[in-house]
C-alpha cells in the first residue's frame, strides 16, 4: 500500500511496531524521498507533525498463529490503536480508512457473505481476540463519523496473499507453499472440505485505493468470490510448485470457519472493482518469491 500511494504522488509516513511485519517489505518505499518510517506502536500514544489527509489504520496481527500468540496486543490495537488513529484524524481534520476483516462474519450461517450480514462470532472463543477487536474497531470508526463527522472508509478484507507474505505466517497459502517447496507433507485440517476465497495482494491494493478516492463509506467486502476447498488448494499449490509432497490430514482448529466467500456486489457497483489476477498466476508469483528464501 505504501508503494501504491507513493506511485500516486503522495507523501507517506509509515508507523509500524513490526510485531509481525518484515522491514524488508519497505525496501522499495525507502528508496523514495517522499517516504518516512517510524517504529511506533499505535496502541500507545503517538503524534504526527504537519498536515495529514488520510490515516490508513491497517495495524493488527492477521494470522491465527500471530493473533493467538499476541492476544492482548491484538485486542489493544483494535481498540486503543483504533481510538488513537481516529483521534489523530480528528485533530488533523483528516479521514480514516479502517481495514477490517471477513472474520467479523465468524463461522457464517449466510453464504456468500454480504456486508449487511451481522455474523456468527464466538466472543470468548480462540479467535475472539481478532474477530471482536475488528468488530469493535468498525463500531468505533462509525461512532467517530456520527459524532465528529470524521470522514471514514471501512473495508472488510478476505484472505489475501502475495510475494511479501511471511513464509512462517501460519496462514494456508504460505504454509502450503513452504511445505511443498521443501518437499514436506502438506497438512490439511479436517477433511479439507472447508472453503476459503483467496485474493492476490495487487487486487486488494487496487480496491483500497478506490475506496480512498471515491466517496464510499462502506463497509465494503474486498476479496475474491472464487471459492476453493483446502484440499483443492493443497493440490493446486503442489501442481504449481511441481512438488510430490504427500497430503496429510490433521485435526481442525476450534471455531475454524467452514465456509468463506465474499459477495462483492457492492464493490463492483460502487467502486467498479473486482479481482483480476487468476489464482494459479498469483500462486506462481508467490511461489517464485518463496523459492528465493526457502530453496538453497
Amino acid at each position: 500500500m505504501c508503494d501504491r500511494l507513493l506511485a500516486e504522488g503522495w507523501e507517506v509516513l509509515c508507523l509500524d511496531s513490526m510485531l509481525t511485519g518484515e522491514s524488508s517489505n519497505l525496501d522499495v518505499a525507502r528508496s523514495n524521498e517522499r517516504f518516512r518510517f517510524e517504529h511506533v506502536d499505535v496502541s500507545e500514544g503517538f503524534s504526527v507533525a504537519g498536515d495529514v489527509d488520510w490515516v490508513l489504520h491497517m495495524a493488527s496481527p492477521a494470522s491465527p498463529r500471530d493473533y493467538q500468540d499476541n492476544a492482548v496486543a491484538t485486542l489493544k490495537v483494535g481498540s486503543l490503536g483504533t481510538l488513537n488513529c481516529l483521534e489523530l484524524a480528528r485533530e488533523k481534520r483528516a479521514g480514516v480508512l479502517l481495514t477490517s476483516t471477513s472474520e467479523v462474519y465468524g463461522d457464517p450461517l449466510v453464504h456468500p457473505q454480504t456486508e449487511n450480514y451481522w455474523g456468527n462470532v464466538n466472543p470468548i472463543g480462540p479467535r475472539s481476540m481478532y474477530d471482536e477487536s475488528k468488530r469493535f474497531a468498525e463500531a468505533l470508526t462509525v461512532a467517530y463519523h456520527r459524532t465528529h463527522a470524521t470522514p471514514v472508509r471501512i473495508v472488510r478484507i478476505f484472505n489475501t496473499y502475495g510475494p511479501r507474505i511471511r513464509a512462517g505466517d501460519g496462514r494456508v497459502v504460505p504454509a502450503f507453499l513452504s511445505q511443498a517447496l521443501r518437499g514436506e507433507p502438506m497438512t490439511v485440517h479436517g477433511d479439507g472440505g472447508q472453503t476459503r476465497s483467496l485474493c492476490y495482494v495487487d487486487d486488494l491494493v487496487e480496491g483500497i485505493w478506490r475506496m480512498l478516492t471515491r466517496g464510499v463509506m462502506g463497509p465494503v467486502n474486498l476479496g475474491n468470490p472464487e471459492e476453493v476447498t483446502m484440499l483443492e488448494l493443497a493440490r493446486l499449490v503442489r501442481d504449481v510448485v511441481g512438488s510430490d509432497s504427500e497430503i496429510v490430514f490433521t485435526d481442525r482448529p476450534a471455531d475454524d470457519p467452514q465456509v468463506r466467500r465474499p459477495d462483492i456486489s457492492r464493490a463492483r457497483d460502487e467502486l467498479g472493482w473486482q479481482p483480476i489476477v487468476p489464482m494459479t498466476e498469483g500462486l506462481a508469483r508467490t511461489a517464485a518469491s518463496f523459492r528465493e528464501i526457502l530453496v538453497p
